[in-house]
């Protein structure tokens, strides 16, 4: 990607800001902040302060009120901030006057995405689908990224198009898009090549939210070097590799993880990637069970999935990963108030997940190997099913099955 700049990776110290409205409550704005640490810590950065505010909406000028601004703005200057990061997209207005007011580097919760992926891109096909998502992020914010570009500040958020020249046209700006959007169409179609030259395998996607263990998965099944790493975009490209489990092969697939709040136009972008999804035979969702949300991540996974493809129809495995880490809370006797998520015990949660999926649930650990044959055995028993109909001379080879020979 030659117009993308990757600077040196710096820490810079930041914090966060967060807002309490009728539709987050505090609980969750709390969540959503953690995660938006883990974000700014998996990009480079420090975070010093969170900064939460309760509102009916946000400030159209300046996000959060003029008080609250200036608490942030006075915290800023005594303790050598340089970035300040929001959790909800900001419009051009609300950023130019927020940077006039606090007089430091401001993003949101997308272009501190968009500097993830720019780091983490290693292929052609990421590159090219990052730089896009760049580009259709810079649009409409042409006005206020233009006094950016000409100074070209380094950092986080800053690894953007402009490395030699300032384009002051739209034009060309719309002109690169067009030709990002080419370059996809044309690698696109090469995998589609691909994919049809694997034949008639059985294909699996492990699909997830970012950081539930997919990679660490991929690897244990398939005996592979994926890239894995406790950071929110570990992975961005698509890896393939064949398993065979007794004597049944099939395709396995690690695919890029989702996350709550994640702009139209990065799914956009990424879709071609996410096209292993689409022609998968089983989907294994994989879930962080320790995570207090894991809800709410399977619900934004199934909306992610039911944007790119039609999900619905696919079988699927749910395969609720890190039970080591899960951290159960039993109740006082005392305590009259609601149970919450912690103080469920796993082997209540599995025997309530396997009657939802009708059995299609299977709770492991990746790191630490527990349970995996259970896992293999869901996998073996559902591949073997669509195989059998694309290969029914094949019948014969599996009545010998027995539970104690998977061997991938």
């Amino acid at each position: 990607m030659k117009d993308l700049i990757i600077n040196k990776e710096t820490t810079e110290r930041t914090v966060l800001v967060g807002l309490i409205t009728p539709r987050q409550n505090e609980t969750k704005v709390n969540e959503y902040l953690d995660e938006l640490e883990f974000l700014a810590d998996t990009a480079g950065a420090v975070t010093v302060k969170r900064f939460t505010q309760k509102m009916e909406m946000p400030n159209s000028r300046t996000f959060v009120g003029k008080g609250k601004l200036e608490e942030i703005k006075a915290y800023v200057e005594d303790n050598e901030i340089g970035m300040v990061i929001f959790d909800d997209d900001l419009t051009i207005k609300q950023v130019s006057n927020i940077e006039k007011e606090l007089q430091v580097k401001i993003l949101d919760r997308t272009s501190l995405i968009l500097d993830i992926f720019a780091k983490r891109a290693q292929t052609a096909n990421a590159k090219t689908q990052v730089e896009l998502a760049q580009y259709q992020y810079l649009l409409p914010r042409l006005t206020r990224m233009w006094t950016h570009l000409e100074r070209q500040r380094g950092g986080i958020g800053m690894r953007g198009p402009g490395e030699t020249q300032i384009e002051t046209d739209r034009r060309i700006i719309l002109d690169k898009i067009s030709r990002l959007k080419n370059e996809l169409a044309a690698i696109d179609k090469q995998k589609s090549m691909q994919r049809k030259n694997r034949g008639k395998l059985t294909r699996v996607a492990l699909v997830g939210y970012t950081n539930v263990g997919k990679s660490t998965l991929m690897n244990l099944l398939a005996k592979s070097e994926v890239f894995a790493e406790n950071k929110l975009f570990a992975t961005l490209d698509t890896t393939v590799r064949k398993v065979v489990i007794d004597n049944l092969p099939f395709l396995l697939t690690d695919t890029v993880g989702f996350i709550r709040k994640l702009p139209t136009h990065l799914v956009d972008s990424f879709k071609s990637t996410l096209d292993e999804v689409r022609d998968a035979d089983i989907l294994v969702h994989v879930v962080d069970i320790s995570h207090p949300g894991f809800e709410e991540q399977i619900e934004v996974v199934n909306r992610t999935l039911q944007e790119i493809c039609d999900a619905k129809d696919k079988p699927m495995i749910m395969v609720f990963n890190k039970i080591d880490a899960y951290n159960y809370v039993p109740k006082d006797e005392d305590d009259l108030t609601p149970r919450q998520r912690e103080n469920i015990p796993l082997d209540e949660l599995e025997a309530t997940w396997m009657a939802r999926m009708h059995d299609n649930a299977v709770f492991i650990s990746a790191k630490k190997g527990l349970n995996i044959d259970a896992l293999k055995q869901r996998l073996y028993a559902m591949a073997k099913e669509i195989h059998l109909q694309r290969f029914p001379y094949n019948d014969l080879l599996y009545q010998t099955y027995d539970d104690d020979t998977i061997n991938p």
